[in-house]
């Protein structure tokens, strides 16, 4: 019993979930061939070998069954990256966020001290006339800026559009970038984006190639999208030791009634829903409602938090990279197929050399591998 609560413990602590990665393992551009990238295939430890380490990624045609549903995040990286330069010629980086109200957005700056309240900025390109922005406030929660913008850049397509124009692909500062900018405007999208929203790819998706979606297709497995714009909320690093009332930034969330009534139908059956990475499985989990006991579609903001303990509603496998120590999505993989042996898995793929973080290789939880699998939830 008294182990039994160690390890429940040690669950909430943010220390453990830390591990040691050799920094020549992060990788700093994606596999030529996107379905030919490396994937570990989690397996029921109890039956079988733990797991697999010689698949790639095209091998999914093979582990996914004519019915199942596979679920992608359609969300679009924006170009929101953006240079600013102060009345005095300093330059500070800016990433938009999100939309506060009318045409102020929530920023990242970097340096944030630069940026006083009403002082003003100018935004450059040299293939467009300069724009004057303004400071309208600090925002506490993540030490950003509130910025005005221009009068008409009001939703998430004005400012697309201008982020077009005036910004670059945000790529994780653990990404070397020795690419030209129009390889990682590339690179650095799922194949089915469409929907422009996020400030951060849903890295699972970079493994599936057009001919895989293809293949899947023909095999009958059903491809449906949902959209979660990544935003603070995912990249956030955790700065509490205790996880217990652990909270994350809010990110819009959409899933429609085609992949509400798919779901329905598939709880009936021994079908089951298999997620394409960490953001469609927040995704789809939010779109349960305790209140009536029911999946219903939802377009709204979304702050769940799932670590372990947590009892899965929808999703019963899941698409995943390599993860940074101490992050929520550690948290949320753990709750899935345990913490301490999630970290077991890191070792061996650390042992054998996958490719870690947002261009590396990948982790396919399989439904049998899922903790306490005969208990999957049920209306």
């Amino acid at each position: 019993m008294i182990s039994k609560i160690n390890i429940e413990e040690k669950d909430y602590r943010l220390e453990s979930y830390d591990y040691l990665l050799d920094p020549s393992l992060i990788a700093s551009k994606p596999s030529a061939i996107r379905h030919e990238s490396r994937l570990m295939i989690v397996r029921n430890s109890v039956l079988e070998e733990d797991c697999l380490t010689n698949k790639f990624t095209k091998n999914l045609l093979d582990e996914f069954r004519e019915g199942d549903l596979v679920v992608v995040n359609n969300t679009k990286v924006m170009k929101a990256r953006l240079k600013v330069e102060l009345e005095n010629g300093t330059l500070v980086e800016l990433l938009v966020l999100e939309r506060s109200h009318e045409c102020v957005w929530l920023c990242l700056a970097k340096p944030a001290k630069k940026l006083k309240i009403n002082r003003k900025i100018i935004l450059k390109s040299p293939s467009a006339q300069d724009i004057k922005l303004m400071v309208n406030g600090v925002d506490e929660e993540t030490g950003g800026r509130f910025i005005k913008f221009p009068e008409n850049i009001t939703d998430l397509n004005s400012m697309n559009d201008l982020l077009d124009k005036y910004g670059e692909i945000p790529l994780p500062p653990y990404i070397k970038n020795t690419e030209e900018e129009s390889f990682h405007e590339n690179s650095y999208q799922t194949e089915y984006a469409t929907n422009p929203g996020a400030v951060a790819a849903p890295t699972a998706g970079l493994h599936l190639s057009k001919s895989l979606i293809s293949n899947l297709k023909k095999k009958g497995v059903i491809i449906l999208p949902i959209t979660l714009h990544v935003g603070y909320g995912t990249f956030k690093p955790i700065d509490q030791e205790d996880l217990r009332n652990l909270q994350l930034h809010k990110e819009w969330v959409s899933v429609n009634k085609e992949v509400v009534e798919e779901i329905k139908k598939i709880k009936k059956t021994d079908r089951r829903i298999i997620a394409i990475g960490t953001t469609s499985v927040r995704a789809l989990e939010s779109c349960y409602s305790q209140e009536i006991n029911d999946y219903i579609p939802i377009a709204k903001y979304v702050d769940l938090v799932i670590k372990p303990g947590y009892k899965f509603k929808v999703v019963d496998g899941l698409l995943t990279n390599f993860h940074l120590p101490k992050s929520s999505l550690l948290l949320l993989v753990s709750a899935m197929i345990g913490r301490e042996r999630l970290l077991d898995l890191y070792k061996k793929a650390i042992k054998e050399k996958f490719r870690f973080f947002s261009y590396g290789d990948a982790m396919y939880i399989s439904p049998d591998s899922l903790l306490k699998k005969k208990n999957r939830f049920r209306l």
